[in-house]
């Protein structure tokens, strides 16, 4: 790894929250192409409020977010023009339509989702709603990922769903870094499995980052970090329909 200088996507002291309330605060991290990067913590640490400021769903309260180069403001529409892709927590299907007509609508092939996920072959014309949670997930990270983004945030992508279903999902994840130099920034609560794949991991705690090292190195701690940082309960004022 060659260091922030040449970072796809980096934030300088950010701090960022809901209003004038900062949930998050001193964030400095950085994502470079071909590598993921897990950020981890308790729930209600900040980390999903440290995602959605840094896809541009949510303003800075100060501090710098710098993507590909240059800082920006933008909102995650525009960020999404210059090759930033964000899955989300909730599964962004539209359920009333068929598989493959979700992918028509994001201009992705099903030749392109089927290579990434063969087992949605079957499914293309099931409606979105009847497919099973692991499916849907299937369906919106091979949404996201076919449409060949520079930087991928995603957040919770294993949310509700079983190890097996969660293992591919992140082994898949791990394909594309590695594969396409796609720069990936993971929120994940399956710890364990998260660290399986990342080259590099972010600990946060009560809105602050308190510690970063190697996948490998934080994997060797693993259980002295999450007595630490892991299980405590959260210790800054969140929005209710935005956990951490």
């Amino acid at each position: 790894m060659s260091g922030p200088g040449s970072a796809l996507l980096e934030c300088r002291d950010l701090a960022a929250g809901y209003g004038t309330v900062a949930v998050v605060r001193d964030v400095d991290l950085h994502v470079e192409p071909g590598e993921v990067v897990a950020l981890i913590g308790p729930n209600g640490a900040g980390k999903t409020t440290t995602l959605l400021t840094l896809a541009g769903e949510l303003p800075a309260i100060s501090g710098e977010v710098v993507f590909r180069g240059r800082k920006t403001k933008a909102p995650l529409f525009r960020r999404a023009r210059d090759g930033m892709g964000f899955v989300t927590e909730e599964r962004s299907v539209f359920m009333a339509l068929t598989a493959e007509e979700n992918l028509r609508i994001a201009g992705v092939s099903r030749a392109d989702a089927c290579g990434l996920f063969p087992e949605l072959e079957p499914l293309m014309g099931r409606t979105a709603g009847l497919l099973s949670g692991g499916e849907q997930q299937m369906l919106t990270l091979a949404r996201a990922v076919a449409r060949a983004p520079q930087l991928l945030l995603v957040d919770e992508l294993s949310l509700g769903l079983a190890p097996l279903v969660v293992k591919r999902l992140l082994q898949m994840v791990r394909r594309v870094a590695t594969e396409r130099s796609t720069g990936v920034l993971l929120v994940e609560q399956h710890v364990r499995q998260a660290l399986q794949i990342a080259d590099r991991v972010y600990v946060m705690q009560r809105g602050r980052l308190v510690m970063s090292g190697t996948g490998e190195e934080v994997h060797g701690r693993i259980d002295e970090i999450e007595a630490a940082y892991l299980s405590g309960s959260p210790g800054e004022p969140t929005n209710p329909s935005r956990p951490g």
